[in-house]
């Protein structure tokens, strides 16, 4: 049940790479992504209102908020930045080097032991990225790869706050995580965020605006985080980020049929090499 749940937040978020490149066309980036934060973080506080038994105590919830700034705020940053600025699809096969550096990570910090064989398919998968970063640039020019290395910058967050999360995901229930780290990234966020939400036109928002605000902020920021959470407490940071690989699949599938992406041969290249090195680790 934990393995098909993780697939089940791969495909989410694997969606809503698209999702959020249509937002961001629509409207600001990081006034898009104040709006998806703070829905995702009322909802997550709620449900661990209703959580009996579950509370932290203050000086996990600290520790949790200042968590949340580099995973939440740091990252959404440079992730809602980044998609803005390139490809969804391009961003999710950047996004797919998160397996890779969190094992390394996880391998400096004593959390995960890394075979030749895993060494090997991760230093692959790395090689795939700069192929991805390549065929973006002989692509799309090399406007598109500032976003890019913004993404691969969000990567790095990630892995780091994932690692750093592991301890407190064994003791504390995944709701009080997802809540109280969203919330330590929303505060910050929202304050940067507020030049362009003053500059929002909210009569002009359409229907359309809103629900990918909804997918963005309820199903990935929500449903897919407590997936995530509980992946990480029971089979560990580097098996659980393994499933991301179902990621760029689905992202690029959806970006070519819902915004018109068609992939160069550069960025199916890299993508193939950055699977095949992820199979070659999770082997």
């Amino acid at each position: 049940m934990t393995e098909l749940s993780l697939v089940l937040m791969s495909v989410i978020w694997g969606v809503n790479f698209s999702v959020v490149k249509y937002g961001t066309q629509v409207m600001e980036p990081l006034a898009y992504n104040a709006l998806r934060m703070t829905l995702g973080c009322i909802v997550l506080l709620s449900l661990a209102a209703w959580r009996p038994g579950s509370r932290v105590t203050a000086s996990d919830r600290w520790r949790l908020m200042l968590l949340g700034v580099l995973g939440h705020c740091i990252y959404q940053i440079l992730f809602i930045s980044g998609i803005a600025r390139t490809r969804a699809g391009t961003a999710s096969l950047v996004v797919a080097a998160s397996p890779a550096a969190v094992a390394l990570v996880a391998r400096a910090f004593g959390h995960d032991k890394l075979s030749p064989r895993a060494a090997a398919g991760l230093g692959l998968s790395i090689v795939g990225v700069f192929l991805v970063l390549g065929g973006s640039v002989s692509a799309d020019g090399s406007g598109h790869l500032i976003g890019d290395l913004m993404i691969l910058g969000a990567v790095v967050c990630w892995a780091f706050y994932t690692n750093w999360l592991v301890a407190l995901t064994q003791r504390i229930d995944a709701v009080q995580v997802a809540a109280w780290t969203l919330f330590g990234g929303v505060v910050p966020l929202t304050l940067i965020a507020t030049p362009q939400l003053l500059r929002v036109d909210w009569p002009a928002i359409t229907p359309l605006t809103w629900a990918s605000v909804f997918y963005s902020g309820v199903m990935a920021m929500v449903v897919a985080y407590l997936l995530w959470y509980r992946g990480v407490h029971r089979i560990g940071p580097t098996r659980t980020s393994m499933f991301g690989n179902l990621q760029p699949i689905v992202a690029v599938a959806v970006a070519w049929m819902a915004l018109g992406e068609v992939p160069s041969l550069y960025q199916g290249a890299g993508a193939a090499t950055v699977l095949g090195g992820l199979y070659l680790s999770r082997r």
